[in-house]
């Protein structure tokens, strides 16, 4: 592993295809040391709430998360330490009793919706990407996703993003775009966009085709 690694942030909207490009960079450069470092996996423990008060939780605000441990693991990943990645369960809305040992490598993508909101992990990234996509795709992928993946119906799932995920994206995560170095449009379906990106990474880690 180099002495530092290089640090992408990709950041967007809920549905945007953040995750499909950070997952397109990991595919990229699967030949290297790579580690997808998801702000999902981090948000706050609530087992001290009821299931009723986890479900009014805004999970689409910057205090949802728990960045300070976040912000540490990812220092830690820097320095070459490893970490123990907490696990959250999208169906009980608190964190598991699982955690993931990671351990440092060579490029760490850094994803999640809130990721440029705290500027410590923004001084901590080498590229920062803001993927951009429009809202009413946006809204038929989350309602495919959470559906599918987390067990929802399309009735919360439309009422949640009326009343919360939409009005907090145009509140904290479109603000944003304007600490990104690189703005993809339409996420991972924009392969100019994504071999640009993998070219700068290359230029960065000196590695060849």
């Amino acid at each position: 592993m180099n002495k530092k690694p290089i640090v992408i942030g990709v950041t967007g909207g809920s549905g945007s295809g953040k995750s499909s490009v950070s997952n397109r960079l990991v595919e990229t450069f699967s030949n290297l040391s790579v580690l997808l470092l998801q702000q999902d996996y981090y948000y706050k423990d609530q087992s001290h709430l009821s299931f009723e008060e986890r479900l009014n939780t805004n999970y689409d605000h910057p205090s949802a998360f728990d960045n300070d441990l976040f912000y540490e693991h990812l220092l830690l990943l820097m320095n070459g330490h490893a970490i123990d990645k907490p696990v959250y369960d999208f169906t009980r809305h608190t964190r598991s009793h699982e955690i993931i040992h990671e351990a440092p490598r060579d490029v760490i993508i850094v994803e999640g919706i809130l990721i440029l909101v705290d500027e410590r992990l923004r001084d901590l990234m080498d590229i920062k990407v803001y993927v951009d996509t429009d809202d009413d795709v946006r809204l038929a992928r989350r309602i495919l996703r959470d559906i599918n993946e987390r067990g929802r119906t399309i009735d919360s799932v439309v009422t949640q993003y009326l009343d919360v995920v939409k009005p907090m994206y145009h509140q904290f995560i479109e603000p944003t775009k304007r600490y990104a170095d690189i703005i993809v449009p339409e996420g991972g379906y924009n392969q100019v966009a994504i071999d640009l990106l993998a070219t700068k990474i290359r230029s960065i880690l000196n590695v060849k085709r």
